[in-house]
């Protein structure tokens, strides 16, 4: 892969190139963005192009170093990954002591270090010397979606470089053309995935769409005045956390549209347009207001399971709450 083949991120991928070419690359990079934005592949790409025997800005994905690094050995070049819940020290002691000695077989060695924010603060603290101390020829790229967690003495010695939630007509061109799903699946999972193609593919591997179908046959129902109706409706939801949260989120959508199309009767503003029969009869028999606190009443309910609240009683609750507004 080279960095042609990247969807979105050209703002990104333009400074890291502009950088090489002037040959003026920061010792220490942080990436940075919520997971699954394609933080790690730039980063895989970058290492690729900096050390490619073609003497460009790109990967040329053919010369020997391209292939070692698409293999995962090219001595010069070393992801470090958390073993269990940290990084440890000896990670860091080990990259220091690769630092003594010069490259191998690449121009640069460089260090990709995965979820930076998982080093505990020994390691930290072993880092940051080594980042106080740079070496022309080791260039560090920390990767994190959670940059507030690392020390600020960490940050201020990286350049910075943020990866932003990617549009949802990129993703949609990606499902499409490399996943070969059609423009329906594809638009509908780029919608679900926050701008995130990494959660686009897991929402697509853990059968995201055969789920969206029970929480719409959920909503078809709620509005039966049949308290036994809602009970069994609550039921419906799953009894483990991941797979309760998730379903709340497609209804929190499902409702999300039902106010957009009353508001805007204009159909192509609806994200699940597979089920505009659902969508159009809460919008045509439900009032703005009541949407509009059933919304309220599911994201409460989604907290609250996030949070270990009883699943059991907060989704019975909720499907009370949701029948009497008529949702």
């Amino acid at each position: 892969m080279s960095f042609k083949d990247i969807y979105g991120h050209e703002k990104q991928i333009s400074i890291l190139q502009t950088a090489a070419a002037r040959n003026r690359i920061p010792h220490a990079y942080l990436f940075y963005g919520m997971e699954g934005v394609g933080k790690r592949t730039v980063a895989e790409v970058f290492t690729k192009a900096l050390n490619c025997r073609s003497n460009s800005v790109d990967a040329c994905d053919e010369c020997p170093s391209c292939v070692k690094i698409d293999r995962g050995n090219h001595p010069d070049v070393i992801m470090i990954r958390a073993e269990g819940q940290f990084i440890k020290i000896k990670e860091i002691r080990e990259l220091q002591e690769q630092m003594k000695f010069r490259p191998l077989e690449g121009r640069k060695r460089i260090f990709i270090i995965d979820d930076a924010d998982r080093m505990n603060i020994v390691s930290a603290n072993a880092l940051l010397k080594t980042l106080e101390e740079p070496s022309a020829s080791n260039i560090f790229i920390l990767i994190t979606a959670r940059p507030h967690q690392l020390p600020m003495t960490i940050l201020s010695r990286c350049q910075h470089v943020r990866f932003n939630p990617l549009r949802r007509e990129t993703i949609a061109s990606y499902l499409r053309e490399k996943v070969s799903l059609d423009s329906q699946a594809s638009s509908l999972l780029s919608s679900s995935s926050g701008g995130s193609i990494g959660k686009a593919m897991t929402l697509h591997d853990d059968s995201y769409l055969t789920t969206r179908n029970v929480v719409f046959s959920i909503m078809s129902k709620i509005r039966m005045n049949d308290p036994l109706m809602v009970l069994s409706l609550a039921d419906a939801f799953g009894q483990e956390r991941k797979e309760i949260t998730e379903r709340l989120g497609i209804l929190m959508t499902g409702y999300r549209d039902a106010l957009v199309y009353k508001e805007t009767a204009e159909v192509d503003r609806v994200i699940n347009q597979d089920h505009l029969d659902v969508i159009k009869a809460i919008a045509e028999n439900v009032a703005g207001p009541d949407i509009m606190n059933s919304i309220r009443v599911v994201d409460r309910a989604f907290h609250a399971v996030s949070q270990n609240a009883n699943k059991q009683l907060t989704l019975e609750a909720m499907m009370f709450k949701l029948s009497r507004y008529g949702a």
